[in-house]
């Protein structure tokens, strides 16, 4: 199996994103021809104040049905019948209602809607230079952990800030899942000193790949510019970085070898010696 994860400069317009997301899930399919590809969070639409952010949000057909959706759910359901690939839909922001979720949506070969998760820990913190964030003032929390299966491997979703939680991770490895999606938009304050350490220890502690497409640079929200991280990474059931982007606009891919999780798993049986949780 091989999975390539997006790296989006994204904006409020949807439709500049969806048009880069062409671009970027085109190069990635001519160059690497992978099975799976991936977007960041909230790729159709980072920043603006709350009007943009419900004016672009989109309410979501009913899972699995034919229903038409949104302009990006029905890209991103597209792009799987066309392509004939997975889409595991980074996450776009859910009309349901008087609120927004941050929302997963995963696509078939043959464009069915396979699996939906709504990020269950939203982030509201102050970063270190002192802006604050509070996601809880504009969306809901999901409940679910969410898998699904793929070419015989079982698949994790969460987002972004859920992975600072181990225990949402150790959930989904006891489901099942031999590697974990973190579509992100993480900041570049946290970023530089947390992002790649939380990814490989959540990769060490579940022993699953981890695969985290993220946006990068600098979009524009009401209170002004704020600047994610991007470096989107795959790391192995070890915990080795096999495929990392630098600053800008782009792709990584890497092959998802069953095998070798089977050995990690085989060589530490951590799960089985577990004690406490």
């Amino acid at each position: 199996m091989r999975i390539s994860a997006m790296q989006m400069n994204c904006s409020h317009v949807k439709a500049d994103n969806i048009a880069q997301a062409q671009r970027l899930i085109d190069g990635a399919m001519e160059a690497d021809r992978p099975n799976i590809v991936s977007l960041p969070e909230m790729w159709s639409c980072l920043g603006g104040d709350r009007a943009i952010k419900f004016a672009e949000a989109e309410e979501l057909p009913p899972p699995g049905s034919n229903a038409p959706g949104g302009a990006a759910y029905e890209f991103l359901r597209g792009v799987a019948r066309d392509r004939r690939i997975v889409v595991h839909g980074g996450s776009i922001a859910e009309k349901a209602g008087e609120k927004l979720f941050n929302t997963t949506v995963v696509f078939d070969p043959a464009g069915v809607e396979i699996a939906r998760y709504r990020k269950i820990h939203l982030f509201d913190i102050v970063s270190p230079d002192g802006t604050g964030y509070r996601e809880s003032s504009t969306y809901g929390a999901g409940s679910e952990v969410v898998t699904y299966e793929a070419d015989g491997v079982k698949i994790g979703c969460a987002i972004c800030y859920d992975v600072r939680f181990p225990e949402m991770f150790l959930a989904l490895r006891r489901a099942g899942a031999e590697v974990i999606f973190l579509p992100s938009a993480f900041t570049l304050q946290t970023g530089k000193d947390h992002w790649e350490v939380l990814i490989r220890a959540r990769a060490i502690e579940t022993q699953c790949w981890m695969v985290a497409p993220a946006t990068w640079g600098k979009h524009t929200e009401r209170t002004g510019d704020r600047f994610t991280y991007g470096h989107s990474l795959i790391c192995d059931p070890w915990g080795h970085v096999v495929a990392k982007a630098s600053d800008g606009v782009g792709w990584i891919t890497a092959r998802i070898d069953s095998g070798l999780t089977g050995r990690v798993r085989r060589d530490m049986p951590v799960l089985e010696h577990r004690k406490l949780v």
